[in-house]
């Protein structure tokens, strides 16, 4: 499960990760009365959908005049927004994170996810903040650092020092070494602790007053831990989600919606993903990604056909 930007500023709050003064707004007035609250030289305005690229696609504004605020958010809120990862029907804007402005001295990425070798959590750090993670291991993988972390033994301290050395963290700014260290410990603990499959900070940004602020956040879930975390249920919005997949997900089905015309129904992740090659394969583009699982009754499999046949981009099923 995905979250907003604003949510995972709350959970990076109540983590003790440090952030901008920030707020989620869905009015204009709203957004009016926290810049006149907020009282910063600098006020970023940000659309919250589950997508990246916002900034390229228009859905990121900054402004230095208070007045000017109010504006933006009436601009932004009910926009489309299209991005590379939205497809071409793009996401409606809903609400806002409306944040102060951070004096930016050095950018820096930092994620942490299960290593899928050797199943352990990894950080992944890289001082080209504020840039695709993916583009810069295609082109300057030099400038990427990993630490794994042994789950018997949790997040040491020196794990977070290789991480620090290897940006060159220290010879940037030691002031900052400590700090540093403290934030990776809080952000494993927020992934251990709310199982999460994926904690990005990007920028995690050094400001020229030499604090570490996170800049951006974003937190992904394991589904199959929700059921712990009535907290990090309430943070679902129907909203960004496929209508077919909500269905699905009723229903105890795997299902993910794609752009193909032929609709897939497979019992296994593995035999799933085989049969979408194979249609691929035979010239065709597979519409969906469908697993019923191992106990499916004939109950489920009925549901399954039924969301199937519910898109209208389907002509046949497999």
């Amino acid at each position: 499960m995905n979250i907003h930007e604003f949510q995972a500023k709350q959970l990076f709050v109540q983590f003790g990760i440090p952030v901008p003064k920030w707020k989620e707004i869905k009015t204009p007035l709203a957004a009016e009365k926290w810049a006149a609250a907020l009282n910063s030289p600098v006020y970023v305005v940000k659309a919250q959908i589950h997508a990246g690229g916002r900034g390229k696609a228009g859905g990121v504004k900054i402004t230095k005049t208070q007045t000017e605020v109010p504006a933006l958010a009436k601009e932004l809120l009910g926009k489309t927004l299209v991005t590379h990862q939205t497809g071409p029907k793009g996401r409606k804007v809903r609400r806002l994170l409306i944040e102060e402005g951070a004096g930016i001295a050095k950018e820096l990425y930092l994620s942490l996810l299960v290593d899928r070798d050797s199943g352990w959590p990894v950080f992944i750090a890289s001082t080209e903040g504020g840039m695709e993670i993916e583009e810069v291991a295609a082109h300057t993988p030099e400038r990427i650092v990993k630490e794994l972390i042994d789950p018997a033994a949790g997040f040491q301290g020196y794990n977070g020092r290789n991480l620090a050395f290897g940006l060159g963290l220290p010879a940037m700014e030691p002031t900052l070494l400590n700090p540093f260290v403290t934030m990776l410990g809080n952000l494993y603990r927020l992934f251990m602790e709310k199982n999460a499959s994926l904690v990005e900070i990007n920028p995690l940004v050094i400001t020229r007053d030499k604090q570490l602020i996170a800049l951006d956040g974003k937190v992904s879930f394991d589904d199959n831990g929700l059921f712990k975390h009535p907290d990090v249920q309430a943070f679902r919005d129907l909203h960004e989600e496929e209508p077919l997949e909500i269905e699905a997900s009723g229903n105890n089905l795997n299902y993910v919606k794609l752009d193909g015309n032929i609709g897939c129904m497979v019992n296994g992740a593995g035999l799933a993903m085989a049969t979408m090659d194979v249609i691929k394969l035979a010239g065709s583009e597979p519409a969906n990604f469908l697993d019923v699982g191992g106990g499916a009754t004939k109950e489920t499999v009925a549901a399954g056909f039924r969301i199937l046949l519910k898109d209208r981009n389907v002509k046949g099923i497999f």
